[in-house]
């Protein structure tokens, strides 16, 4: 098993890791932001697309990965409570709107309509798949 480490500078470095955390499940309880160190981390259980085995019967695993931004100046919560430290959220893109570059904000976008956005003063960002994985028990399907 091959761990992904990815690191993201641009934006189209952070097209890249925004496809590779597409429909990780997050806990709202796994979100931290540290406003002394400027930085936002989260904790998933990434769903990984790269490692689809077998023609027939294709099987597919999920990962434990750590996604964290550095350089934030602000963390902002919508459609979501800290409060609920287990509502499990589905993410779904990450994208960024430039301000003045290098400043911007990056969206992290959930399904149901939750999001996180992060007023950077640039993109710096990293995922590391953190060892454990297992067989996802089915393939998240969009067209539902």
């Amino acid at each position: 098993m091959t761990q992904l480490k990815l690191v993201a500078l641009d934006e189209q470095d952070l097209e890249i890791v925004s496809a590779h955390v597409q429909d990780a499940v997050v806990k709202v309880g796994d979100l931290e932001y540290q406003a002394s160190t400027k930085r936002f981390a989260l904790e998933m259980n990434r769903f990984a697309w790269e490692t689809r085995t077998g023609l027939l019967r294709p099987k597919y695993e999920r990962r434990r990965s750590i996604l964290h931004f550095d350089r934030v100046l602000s963390a902002k919560l919508h459609g979501m409570s800290r409060d609920k430290k287990d509502e499990v959220l589905e993410l779904l893109a990450i994208r960024f709107a430039p301000a003045e570059e290098p400043v911007g904000t990056i969206e992290l976008t959930f399904a149901g309509g939750a999001a996180i956005r992060l007023a950077v003063e640039c993109i710096e960002a990293r995922l590391t798949d953190t060892g454990a994985a297992w067989q996802a028990s089915s393939r998240p399907n969009h067209n539902t």
